[in-house]
Parts: C-alpha cells; structure tokens; sequence
C-alpha cells in the first residue's frame, strides 16, 4: 500500500514551469499559477517558468534547454495537450524524450475519469525522461493541473512515498551519458 516513510528525509526537486498558448500572459496563467502554488506548498522550488506559443520547434527547443540547465530536474508544460490543430506540445515532448512513462498517461486518464468521466479521453497528457530531467506535459485546464498534481506529481516527487517514487531514481536518469563519456 503506498505510504509516507516518515523516517527518510524530504528531498525538494527544482521545477520549471512551462505554459503553452497563443493567447494567455503570465498574468492570465490559472493553470502555471496552480501548478507552482502547489509546488512550493509541497517544500519543491520553482527553478523557471515561461508561456510560449502553440510551436512544436519553439517548444522542443525550451525542453532541450532546460533539460540541459543542471539547475533543473522537473519540467511540467500545461496546455497544447488536445486534439486540435494547435495542439503541439505532446508531439514537442516527445521530440526531446529518451524515453517515454507510458503509464503516466494512463494513470492520469485513470485520474482525470474520477472528475470529469469520458471526457478525459480528449487529454493526451504524457510524460517522459531526457537527459537526466523528467517531463510532464499536462492539459491546460486549472482542474486538470490540479488532478495531475495531487493524484500523481505530488507523491512520485516526494523521496518519502514508499513503495518507490521518481525522486530516488533521478540521479540514474542520465547514467547512460556518463558511462559513454569515459
């Protein structure tokens, strides 16, 4: 049964915040201000955070920046999940991962069903890894951010959430690259 080991200490991780729209500043961003209100309320540390356009190249070209900035473990992106034609930022993702965390989608419509039934089939959200950095591409709805939040994020960044958790594996994400600079 997953649980908080109170016994191990909490690790925060750095995470940058990406929103994706053509049309929102950071003064109208609902779901970024949600997103970096739970980060920190949760002991984590917000590294970044940016709104660029429904572009796949200039999204990609973002991801692989930050990925690259040691300063940062976490990228979560909002917005540009769904079907339509401006709806980029899945594929932007998955132009930047090594590999993909096939079931974060999957648990977060498992998620998203408890509150919004079928309609969660119209989400892509998608997850995945690049150069030591997890990515998490989640949909641009403030409820949305919430449920990815709370129902996954929240624990899989915690160090104490037992059985196992991404925060005790970040330091191997990238052990492939070290291994073939020697």
């Amino acid at each position: 049964m997953p649980k908080i080991d109170e016994t191990r200490p909490f690790v925060p991780v750095r995470i940058a915040i990406l929103t994706v729209s053509d049309t929102r500043g950071l003064d109208q961003d609902k779901s970024g201000d949600t997103l970096v209100a739970r980060l920190e309320a949760d002991g984590h540390v917000l590294a970044d955070r940016m709104i660029l356009r429904d572009e796949r190249a200039e999204i990609a070209d973002q991801l692989r920046r930050w990925c690259a900035d040691e300063a940062i473990d976490v990228i979560i992106s909002t917005g540009g999940t769904g079907l339509t034609g401006r709806d980029v930022t899945v594929e932007a993702h998955r132009d930047v991962y090594e590999k993909e965390i096939d079931a974060f989608g999957t648990v977060f419509t498992m998620v998203s069903m408890q509150k919004i039934g079928t309609s969660a089939v119209q989400s892509r959200a998608t997850g995945g890894v690049a150069k030591g950095t997890y990515l998490f591409a989640l949909p641009g709805s403030t409820g949305a951010c919430k449920d990815a939040w709370d129902g996954i994020l929240k624990a899989q960044l915690d160090y104490r959430h037992m059985p196992c958790n991404f925060v005790e594996i970040l330091p191997r994400l990238d052990e492939h690259l070290k291994r073939s600079k020697s």
